[in-house]
C-alpha cells in the first residue's frame, strides 16, 4: 500500500480549528489538543445559549405585558385569556412591543378585550 501524505489536509484542518479558537485564552488558542476541546465546549455552550435566549425573551415579554395591564385592573393571565376568548391573535412579542413603544395602541387593545 502506498504512503499517503496528508500535509495539506492536516494544515487546513488545524487552520480551521485555530480560526474557531481565536480569542481564547492561554494555550486553548494555539495548542491543538486544548483548542479541540475548547472549540467543542464553546459550541455546546452556544447551542444551549440559543435555546435559553428564547426562554429569557418570552419571560421578558410576559413581564412587560403584565406591567402594562395592571393599571387597567387586569393580571397577565386574565388578559391573555380574554385575548383568546375574543379571538385576538397577537403574540406576546408584538403585545410587549406595543406596550413598551405604543401605549395608546395597547390601551385600545385592552379596552377592546374588556368589552
Amino acid at each position: 500500500m502506498p504512503r499517503v501524505k496528508r500535509g495539506k489536509t492536516h494544515v487546513a484542518k488545524r487552520k480551521r480549528l485555530f480560526k474557531q479558537a481565536k480569542g481564547f485564552r492561554w494555550g486553548r488558542k494555539n495548542v491543538i489538543r486544548l483548542a479541540k476541546t475548547a472549540v467543542i465546549k464553546a459550541g455546546v455552550h452556544a447551542y444551549r445559549g440559543r435555546k435559553g435566549k428564547k426562554r429569557t425573551n418570552r419571560a421578558l415579554w410576559q413581564i412587560r405585558i403584565n406591567a402594562a395591564v395592571r393599571p387597567h385592573g387586569l393580571s397577565y393571565s386574565k388578559f391573555i385569556n380574554l385575548l383568546k376568548v375574543k379571538k385576538i391573535e397577537l403574540d406576546r412579542k408584538v403585545l410587549s412591543e406595543l406596550a413598551a413603544k405604543h401605549p395608546k395602541v395597547f390601551d385600545a387593545i385592552v379596552k377592546e378585550v374588556k368589552k
